[in-house]
């Protein structure tokens, strides 16, 4: 049965017993600040566990796709070298929301395996977490499961949380027995470890929702949770042992071997790359790109290790991103994103490719000559480290080649270096968050503001730091919850709204409009009078400033469809902020925009500005906008029935979207982009104007160019030519005063060489020099060590920071190098440097330590020499 087989199966039996067929979500997980990556199917459901989150079905069923290879969920360094480790998977899950509790949920597991699929029973083996007597009178009396093929376990084995917060409960485990001749126990044993009894679906009991200071509460009904790995269970169904010798892995492992020229399919390094392009290609494919920190540096670590295993089999060529096409073929029916998404894909891991080659041969000769002179077993850190900081060598790679040769890394020792260097990863920490963040509602609002900018609402409930109170006085700063409002909560990007919200005896000024649920939060301070839990209130938004921010949003849709359209599809929103003065745009794209790329975006929006078509709003379900073309923005989270905005000719942009727009496109007036820049790798940032900020911006401008106009003495029309006649000026001035320079240092040079003393017979020369830079500083040591013809020296200069330079004449360097000299002396002022044997440079901020810092050179040599 092929991998693809048993994937529709699956589906089919679960949506033959009433469960809605739900498309895998992203690897990014969407508003859940406690995950790196999805790692499980429940992943897109964790709001609907906890009741916060409402779906039209109460059964579900899923193929997800999944990556562990960062924080808590972490399989990367077992990748390659076991048969089941991955950092890419498919899961397999059903899923109950307060719908069928225990019964149904192994019986559906099975009848699946045993009828749909016809394995046999005196092969499976069953466990359940030893306090669970339900399930496991369902098991034993219900399914007649033999009490010789069971087992109850504790907590560590049966007992399944997503994290440190959220939902949990007790499980049951369902284990294949591939036979008496393959070592191992079954599950709880001393040889439970071995290849005999693999576990391949895993149930779930969603009773808890786990507190961050551990008690358990119950959750608002029980609910059922599987998950079955696809890879797992496909090589139970083709008899084989490994999950590499499946039908999918067999194909991705014959495209590999052909690429880098290997026939050795057994070889661990082809396991590692077909893994590896799997999880590369589908991350790319949710947005996330190679970066030095959070899931960008996960990425890179998986990355790399790949390169550099097709190094290891003599792959000097670039070659992983020739691996796209081969997964598309196998896996594009299944995921369609990755078809879409394959020109990216490819684009995004060949120019990441083409930087690591720089760097990996020289990082592996340094490593090489490392592991010549080590003693011992471990790797220290600071080498480790070195590697990482210089040439771009993730730990675990390191790691990696440390433990083909049978070696440790000083773990400890890199993360100390890391930390004093302030160049750690961030993502422990970035990603941990309490999921029970935030203000404990228990009313919704319901906003009517798309039509309204004011109403007659009524107080639901109030709080002041952040706890619920029935009555606010004067002065106070609160958190106001109405039943309706007509103020906009921050959202997609869009700043929530201000105003006035009062009573005939009292006035709250709303500084900002967030939301916590259903709920809008007004949060402001109550200016005159008191407030009550009850009070019937009148709301008045600030409208000017309302129309401005949406014009400016408007603005963002034209902007991000004209965007697409010039760059390419690929192009996907990774943040933004709407407004009142301007709009803020992050996209992905991997390089900075040209001009003539800036000015089309421009005239494409402007284009249809001028055209002054009506912004459409329709409420539909949210398949059927995504079938009709409808953007849906990663990271927001959209209801079963969703607002689709339309705009422009031909539909020019449609998206979906919850904001506040203009009426027409025409009302936006004007668009001008003022700034576009890198924010992160693969990611810019398109800062614009529009309407009466544009005209505003354009009229500084022209103010701008005029006063230039008036420095250089020339027109409008003659100002570029004026300005490039004061450019080349200047530079043949610097030239001149470089010359000069160069001067006066050789003659202050003559003039301190009778300073110069003797330490162990050899001549050293340590001093300040005032008025002497960077280039004129070096010349200078030069010059000396010339006119020395053997000896030491070392000057500083001060200024904003003190700048040092060490030479040493090279019949010298076997006894001092120029290097431990002046990183000696720039230690003193607070910095570091480097540089060859005989001539360093160095710098550092505390220029007032100079001249102690130059006189302790004289001790330091007296050491030395």
């Amino acid at each position: 049965m092929k991998t693809s087989e048993i994937r529709t199966a699956f589906l089919d039996y679960f949506q033959s017993q009433g469960h809605e067929v739900v498309a895998s979500s992203s690897l990014v997980p969407g508003n859940d600040p406690t995950l790196l990556f999805t790692n499980a199917g429940m992943v897109q459901f964790k709001d609907v566990f906890l009741g916060r989150d409402q779906r039209h079905y109460s059964r579900a069923t899923s193929s997800q796709r999944c990556v562990r290879a960062g924080g808590k969920h972490n399989d990367l360094e077992n990748v390659g070298y076991t048969a089941r480790h991955h950092t890419f998977f498919e899961m397999l899950g059903n899923f109950s929301f307060g719908d069928y509790f225990k019964p149904d949920a192994i019986r559906f597991a099975w009848q699946f395996l045993t009828e749909t699929l016809g394995l046999p029973k005196e092969k499976l083996w069953v466990t359940v977490y030893h306090e669970d007597k339900e399930a496991e009178a369902i098991w034993l009396q219900e399914m007649g499961v033999d009490p010789d093929r069971f087992s109850r376990l504790g907590e560590d084995s049966n007992f399944w949380q997503m994290g440190d917060t959220g939902p949990c409960g007790p499980c049951t485990e369902i284990f294949y027995d591939h036979g008496a001749d393959v070592w191992g126990g079954p599950p709880g044993s001393p040889e439970e470890d071995g290849d005999r009894y693999i576990e391949i679906w895993n149930l779930v009991f969603m009773q808890y929702d786990r507190q961050a200071d551990g008690t358990l509460e119950p959750l608002p009904k029980p609910s059922v949770d599987t998950g079955m790995g696809l890879e797992r269970i496909a090589a139970v169904m083709q008899g084989v042992h490994s999950n590499y010798e499946i039908d999918l892995f067999a194909n991705l492992l014959k495209a590999v071997a052909q690429v880098v020229g290997s026939s050795d399919y057994d070889n661990k390094s082809l396991r590692v790359i077909a893994d590896h392009i799997r999880s590369c290609a589908f991350l790319i494919t949710d947005g996330v790109l190679p970066s030095n920190e959070g899931r960008g540096y996960v990425l890179r670590r998986i990355l790399r290790r790949a390169i550099r295993h097709g190094n290891q089999l003599g792959m000097k060529d670039l070659f992983f991103h020739k691996l796209v096409a081969p997964l598309v073929a196998e896996m594009g029916d299944a995921y369609p994103e990755l078809a879409k998404a394959q020109a990216q894909v490819e684009k995004v891991l060949k120019l990441e490719e083409e930087q690591f080659a720089k760097t990996l041969e020289q990082g592996l000769r340094i490593l090489e000559q490392d592991l010549a002179e080590l003693k011992g077993t471990e790797i220290p850190g600071d080498v480790v480290f070195k590697l990482y900081d210089t040439y771009g060598f993730p730990a675990d790679l390191t790691a990696d080649i440390a433990r083909e040769r049978e070696l440790t890394i000083d773990q400890a020792g890199f993360e100390k270096e890391m930390e004093e260097q302030k160049k750690r990863s961030k993502e422990a920490g970035k990603f941990k968050a309490n999921y029970h963040d935030g203000l404990a509602v228990s009313s919704a609002s319901e906003f009517i503001g798309y039509d309204q900018i004011s109403t007659e609402s009524t107080v639901t409930e109030l709080f002041v730091d952040g706890k619920p109170v029935q009555r606010i006085d004067v002065g106070q700063q609160a958190v106001i919850v109405l039943d309706n409002t007509p103020f906009y909560a921050e959202s997609g990007g869009q700043v929530g709204d201000v105003g006035f919200i009062r009573t005939p005896a009292a006035q709250f000024e709303v500084t900002d409009t967030t939301r916590e649920r259903d709920a809008h939060l007004h949060h402001g301070v109550l200016e005159q009078g008191e407030l009550n839990v009850g009070d019937a209130v009148t709301t008045e938004i600030d409208n000017t400033r309302r129309q401005a921010i949406r014009l400016n949003h408007s603005a963002t849709h034209l902007m991000h469809a004209a965007l697409r359209k010039v760059l390419g599809e690929h192009v996907a929103q990774k943040g933004s902020l709407v407004t009142a003065d301007r709009l803020r745009f992050d996209f992905a794209h991997l390089e900075a925009m040209k001009p003539e790329e800036i000015k089309a975006v421009e005239r494409l929006v402007n284009e249809q500005i001028r055209a002054n078509t009506d912004v459409t709003t329709e409420l539909m379900n949210i398949e059927d906008a995504k079938a009709r073309g409808a953007m849906a923005l990663f990271g927001e989270k959209y209801d079963d029935e969703v607002r689709v905005l339309s705009m422009g000719t031909d539909r020019f942009s449609v998206e979906l979207c919850g904001g506040t727009h203009a009426a027409r496109t025409g009302d936006i007036g004007v668009f001008r982009i003022i700034s576009e820049a890198g924010v992160a790798a693969g990611v810019r940032r398109i800062e614009a104007v529009t309407g009466a900020g544009a005209l505003a911006w354009m009229d500084e401008s022209e103010l701008a160019l005029n006063r230039i106009s008036a420095l250089v003495r020339g027109s409008r029309e003659t100002t570029l030519e004026k300005v490039q006649q004061v450019l080349e000026r200047v530079k043949t001035l610097e030239k001149e005063l470089d010359k000069q320079k160069a001067k006066l240092a050789s003659s202050a040079g003559d003039d301190l060489l009778g300073q110069a003393t003797a330490i162990a017979g050899v001549k050293v020369l340590a001093a300040v020099v005032d008025g002497v830079e960077g280039k004129a500083l070096r010349d200078m040591v030069d010059k000396l060590k010339d006119k020395m013809g053997s000896g030491i020296i070392v000057l500083g200069a001060g200024g904003k920071k003190a700048s040092l330079v060490a030479g040493v004449t090279r019949d010298l360097t076997d006894r001092v190098k120029a290097g431990d000299l002046v990183n000696h002396v720039a230690q003193q002022v607070g910095g570091k440097g480097g540089g060859r044997p005989d001539m360093a440079m160095a710098g550092g901020p505390d220029v007032v330590n100079l001249p102690a810092a130059i006189q302790s050179v004289e001790a330091w040599l007296s050491e030395k020499l």
